[in-house]
C-alpha cells in the first residue's frame, strides 16, 4: 500500500486515472486520511478540491458534517461533489442545506440536492412542503419532483393544490406523486 504522502499526491497531481486510483487507498487509510483531505481540502485549486471531496464521500469514516460546508464552496463542480456524497448518505441533518442547495444557481447542485432528498425519504418531506409556496418555479419543481418520490401522505394537499398550477411540469410531479400513492384518480372540475 502506497504511503498517505504519495496517494495525496496522485489525488491532486492532475492525472485523473493516478486521481481515481489513489481514492482507493486513501479508503483502505479512512481515518488516517481524513485529516490530510481535509488540510488539503483548502486548495485555492477547485480542481483539487473536487478530488478531495470526491475522496472523502467515499471514507467510511466521513460524517455528513464533513461534506456539508462543500455544499458552500465558490466552485460548482465542489458543489456538486459535495450533494452527491450526501446522496449516497442521506441523513436528517444533511436536509437544511440540501434544501437551501435547490435554489443553487448551478442547476446540476440543484438536481444533486433533490436526488440526495429524495434519498432522505419522508424526514425531507416537511421542509419541501414549507418551500412550495414562494420559491421560484425550478426549485418548486424539484420540491415536487421528490415529495412524488418520497411517497409521503402528508404531500397529499399540497399535490392536490399543484394540479392546479400554472406550471405543466409541477403539475405533472403532483399527479405522478398522486398515483404512486395510490390517489391516481380522474379529476374534473363540474361544469
Amino acid at each position: 500500500m502506497s504511503d498517505l504522502h504519495t496517494l495525496l499526491a496522485d489525488l491532486l497531481g492532475g492525472d485523473e486515472i493516478r486521481a481515481e486510483e489513489s481514492v482507493a487507498g486513501l479508503i483502505a487509510l479512512d481515518t488516517q486520511a481524513l485529516h490530510a483531505l481535509q488540510v488539503a481540502a483548502r486548495s485555492a485549486d477547485a480542481d483539487g478540491r473536487w478530488w478531495v471531496v470526491r475522496a472523502l464521500a467515499e471514507l467510511p469514516c466521513v460524517r455528513n458534517e464533513d461534506l456539508l460546508p462543500f455544499l458552500e464552496d465558490s466552485a460548482p463542480e465542489v458543489r456538486q461533489a459535495a450533494a452527491l456524497g450526501l446522496g449516497a448518505r442521506p441523513t436528517e441533518s444533511a436536509i437544511p442545506p440540501l434544501v437551501r442547495a435547490l435554489h443553487d444557481p448551478d442547476s446540476m447542485v440543484a438536481g444533486l440536492a433533490a436526488n440526495a432528498l429524495g434519498r432522505a425519504g419522508s424526514a425531507s418531506t416537511p421542509p419541501l412542503l414549507e418551500i412550495l409556496d414562494g420559491a421560484p418555479q425550478v426549485v418548486r419543481i424539484l420540491a415536487m419532483r421528490v415529495l412524488s418520490e418520497v411517497k409521503d401522505h402528508r404531500a397529499i394537499p399540497a399535490m392536490m393544490k399543484a394540479l392546479n398550477d400554472d406550471s405543466a411540469v409541477i403539475q405533472h410531479w403532483a399527479r405522478e406523486g398522486l398515483e404512486r400513492l395510490g390517489l391516481d384518480l380522474v379529476f374534473m372540475k363540474p361544469s
